[in-house]
């Protein structure tokens, strides 16, 4: 398969793109600028684009099977995520590629919570990461909005962290995965796992699901 990472270099992109090259996959890898194609995993084919210009972005998506896009903006630019989302579900409606999206917690039900996300649970979220939940929140809702393009969200654990691969994890779709202590975790190597076996094994078309230990 034939596919571009948009955020090739960050955290999780670089996981997903080591995963799908794992796998004999074809990466694309879609960095800001030249000077971060050093950061890109080996093998990937680099390319710098402003996502925000479609122009561009319709060259990274031009004979491709399939985008994953695991953008995410600076510190103190989080709202920019909505903006960078809405070009991606546009340029890959345009294409007819289908795109899956790094998404976020925020949207999660708490178990036995009576109704409380992530997000709106008080003193749930560390006040440093409630912008980016926030942009979370509202980039999943663009995503329920849009009626062209061939989508799937995948939102996280609680807690997303550099760790192993495991290879194993467990499913949800809207309520967060937590273990048999309340925890919810699942390791960027996992993660990228779960993002791969939908990429290659569709099950979730133009809706959302999530994955923990």
């Amino acid at each position: 398969m034939k596919m571009t990472v948009y955020g090739a270099a960050g955290n999780v992109g670089r996981r997903i793109a080591i995963e799908a090259l794992g796998r004999g996959h074809d990466v694309t890898g879609v960095v800001r600028s030249k000077a971060q194609f050093s950061t890109l995993p080996e093998n990937v084919i680099p390319c710098a684009a402003d996502v925000s210009d479609l122009q561009q972005l319709a060259r990274t998506v031009e004979g491709q099977d399939l985008v994953i896009s695991a953008l995410r903006p600076r510190d103190g630019h989080e709202e920019d995520l909505i903006a960078l989302t809405r070009s991606v579900l546009d340029c890959t409606a345009a294409a007819g590629v289908r795109v899956l999206l790094v998404g976020g917690a925020a949207r999660l039900l708490l178990p036995g919570r009576g109704g409380e996300t992530v997000l709106s649970a008080p003193n749930f979220l560390p006040a440093s990461t409630v912008a980016i939940a926030r942009a979370c929140q509202a980039q999943y809702e663009l995503c329920l909005s849009e009626a062209r393009a061939d989508w799937t969200y995948l939102s996280p654990a609680a807690m997303l962290q550099p760790g192993n691969r495991t290879g194993h994890y467990r499913l949800g779709t809207d309520t967060l995965v937590v273990d048999e202590n309340g925890a919810s975790c699942i390791s960027m190597e996992d993660f990228a796992v779960a993002m791969l076996d939908e990429a290659e094994i569709p099950k979730h078309v133009r809706s959302a699901f999530t994955v923990g230990y």
